[in-house]
């Protein structure tokens, strides 16, 4: 039977039983046609070519068949990539008398999360032969039945659909019986015998007839069965009940034994016609399924809108309304749920995403149908967000300001900085770096380091006040993503003073030569007299720069003061006879660090009134020098003598300066006297204002036991300059006698001391 059905098979595969019918692209639907029994591995449709993908592009594209409930019937050929039979189809058993058996399953393009629907309708072989369910009827018919009298006969079944299904019973001829054929609402046929004459025990107490059931298949098949009629006596009240036909519908739950429905007749005779109708009602007693086809977990947070996270099948094995399975998802999400074919669900963003905000979501699916009441089941999985380099890193501020003490150590570190990176893994990695930049011609990085990974910074060399107080540095915070993102923070280094400088004396400057500077003081001085000053400077800054001024020595006690913050050297009392005529002084400069430091200068006074005088005085202090030694009064004759000569052509040149700007001033008068004048005019040349700038003491006189000459010492620019009235009231020092200058109105430039080295 196998061997004769197999070319039948065959030519039904020729024929074009593999017909793809391209569905709605909308629904992206693929449709084939197969005939039942055939062998496994028997080609169905070319699904590559139908999908437009290569034969071997299956594997990578992580092309599949997604499908549920019953085992896979078909399966893909990685050779061929054709869809192909996975076993032996019996249309009967998966559809049994559906007049079409559609197999459907859904193909999954994982690569782009793509699903193909793919319907395949298995067509019906005659494989099946009618058959009655007994090979022998048994029929007993009273003989005074009346002709006409109809006799139900039991129905013959072929599982088989559209031709090769049951088409027509055949009766063997017979003088007493025919037979005739009914169709039901559902189209199905039984076959009645018919009394067509009146039967006779007596003359025939049995009959024997055949009954054929018939399909319509090519060749047709056909089964048979034996009817034996048996002629009882007289019976005159035959089964008769209240209905043709009885019909139920009862739910499928009910438990075994639950009466369903009584029926009555007026004879309790049994007979086909008391046969029972039941429908089964589906109640709503099994909750849907939720299947998770696919899940793509992490997915980028920078993922565009609609894109698939998950593929969803839901299921519910009741039917109807109570089979009717509605999804959706829980909380305020961005994504949403999308019908999909079939009862596929795509599950696609609907908002954008941020890992920095919500790094993982905990999503809820919840499938309900349509039953009342409904049954609901709830699929639950976890999504995470994978990170891209969208943040770049952050400074706590825009600007840091710190504060390092001069003559650090080096190496040492003097700040930190740290920045923050919201992102993940390498693009939250931060590496600091300080930005190219010069220090007074020098580059940055010979002065500050920065520690990469930890954002801390170094001092590579000591810091010195005096040479910059400050360093301006810009910090860049770069993080590994690809490509970097980075951010900039300016730090200021402000270097702080450290008392690292001893007062440098200006004033009296120290001479080079070893020998030792003396002022003068006349005799006729009073009380406040100011001898000199002493100026000194601090290179440090605020309390180490303050500088005060104490007398630390001195020859006569009590005789000479020192101003507290100018330094000014004044007499302290008026000066005696018994005063010795060299007076030595220490003046200590102190600044105020801690600890303070000081120096000190060594001055000498000479009191005296005029410039012989002290040049007379200090040689009677000199000690005596050997025979062969040149005179001292030879060398102070010379010395006096150039002196003399030096300022008396001074004086002649300012007199003349002075008689002709008087005379100018007669010929054409200027408004304001002096006032309009330019300051070189009113002085007569550069080297006199300086001179008029100067203490009344410019010049002093030293003293050395070897040396005799004359020095111009550097001016000294002290707030306390000499008097209008001071002038007045002294008698200028003349170097050929002690007269007065015979030029009125010429203002007198008095000469109070002389720096001379002997």
């Amino acid at each position: 039977m196998a061997a004769r059905r197999r070319p039948e098979h065959l030519a039904l595969v020729l024929l074009g039983c593999f017909l793809w019918l391209p569905g709605e692209s909308g629904a992206r639907q693929i449709r084939y046609s197969v005939p039942e029994e055939l062998d496994k591995g028997s080609l169905v449709g070319n699904l590559s070519g139908d999908l437009g993908l290569e034969p071997r592009a299956l594997a990578q594209r992580g092309v599949r068949i997604v499908s549920r409930g019953r085992a896979q019937l078909f399966a893909l050929s990685a050779r061929s990539g054709g869809l192909v039979t996975a076993g032996r189809i019996d249309r009967e058993e998966l559809c049994a008398q559906s007049a079409r058996c559609l197999l459907h399953f859904n193909v999954l393009v994982e690569d782009q999360v793509t699903l193909f629907g793919v319907e395949v309708e298995v067509t019906d072989v005659n494989d099946n032969a009618p058959q009655f369910q007994a090979e022998n009827l048994d029929v007993k018919i009273n003989e005074n039945v009346a002709p006409g009298t109809r006799f139900p006969l039991p129905e013959a079944l072929d599982p088989d659909v559209g031709a090769n299904a049951l088409q027509s019973y055949q009766l063997s001829p017979s003088l007493h019986f025919s037979l005739r054929v009914q169709s039901r609402a559902q189209g199905v046929k039984f076959p009645e015998l018919v009394l067509e004459r009146a039967l006779d025990r007596e003359e025939e107490a049995v009959h024997h007839l055949v009954l054929t059931a018939l399909d319509g298949g090519d060749p047709p098949r056909s089964g048979t069965a034996l009817i034996t009629v048996t002629v009882y006596d007289t019976n005159d009240n035959a089964p008769v009940f209240t209905l043709p036909e009885y019909r139920v519908n009862v739910p499928e739950n009910l438990p075994v034994g639950t009466r369903l429905l009584t029926v009555t007749a007026t004879d309790k005779d049994e007979g086909a016609y008391g046969e029972v109708l039941v429908t089964v009602e589906d109640v709503n007693d099994n909750s849907p399924e939720v299947t998770i086809t696919s899940l793509f977990s992490p997915v980028a947070e920078d993922s565009p809108l609609g894109t698939v996270i998950a593929l969803l099948n839901v299921h519910d094995l009741d039917s109807g309304q109570n089979g009717a399975v509605t999804c959706a998802i829980s909380g305020n999400l961005p994504f949403k749920l999308e019908k999909s074919i079939d009862s596929y669900y795509r599950l696609v963003t609907h908002r954008a995403l941020d890992r920095e905000q919500v790094s993982s979501y905990n999503i809820t699916v919840t499938a309900a149908d349509g039953g009342s009441p409904p049954l609901s089941t709830e699929a639950r999985f976890t999504l995470q967000v994978a990170d891209i380099n969208d943040n770049p890193p952050t400074f706590s501020h825009t600007s840091y300001v710190t504060y390092v003490p001069e003559n650090n150590p080096r190496g040492a570190s003097i700040f930190s900085v740290t920045a923050l990176d919201p992102d993940s893994k390498e693009n939250a990695q931060i590496i600091y770096s300080l930005a190219e930049d010069d220090i007074q011609g020098t580059p940055l990085s010979s002065y500050l380091s920065i520690n990469s990974d930890t954002g801390i910074l170094y001092a590579l060399r000591s810091f010195d006040y005096e040479q910059f107080g400050q360093l301006q540095v810009q910090v860049t915070a770069s993080d590994s993503g690809n490509p970097p993102l980075s951010s900039n923070a300016s730090l200021t280094v402000f270097v702080l003073d450290q008392n690292d400088n001893t007062p440098e004396i200006l004033y009296p400057a120290l001479p080079t030569d070893g020998s030792t500077g003396v002022e003068l003081a006349p005799r006729s001085a009073e009380p406040g007299y100011l001898v000199t000053k002493v100026v000194a400077v601090d290179r440090d800054s605020g309390q180490n720069a303050w500088l005060s001024y104490r007398l630390l020595k001195a020859s006569e006690p009590g005789l000479f003061t020192v101003g507290l913050h100018t330094g000014e050297v004044r007499t302290a009392r008026a000066l005696l006879d018994r005063d010795a005529l060299k007076q030595s002084l220490v003046v200590a400069v102190q600044d105020h660090g801690q600890p303070p430091l000081s120096a000190t200068v060594t001055l000498t006074v000479a009191i005296a009134d005029s410039i012989p005088e002290v040049l007379a005085d200090l040689v009677n202090l000199e000690p005596p020098q050997d025979s062969d030694t040149p005179s001292l009064t030879l060398y102070l004759v010379v010395a006096v003598a150039v002196v003399s000569c030096v300022f008396l052509a001074f004086v002649i040149v300012l007199l003349a300066l002075k008689l002709r700007r008087w005379h100018k001033s007669h010929l054409t008068p200027a408004p304001g006297g002096l006032a309009g004048l330019p300051a070189s005019h009113f002085v007569g040349t550069d080297g006199v204002r300086a001179f008029l700038q100067t203490y009344s003491h410019e010049v002093s006189l030293t003293a050395d036991s070897r040396k005799s000459h004359l020095i111009f010492p550097q001016p000294n620019y002290a707030d306390t300059l000499l008097s209008q009235e001071s002038c007045e009231k002294k008698e200028p020092l003349s170097l050929l006698d002690d007269s007065k200058l015979p030029i009125e109105g010429t203002p007198l430039v008095p000469v109070s001391s002389i720096y001379t080295f002997l």
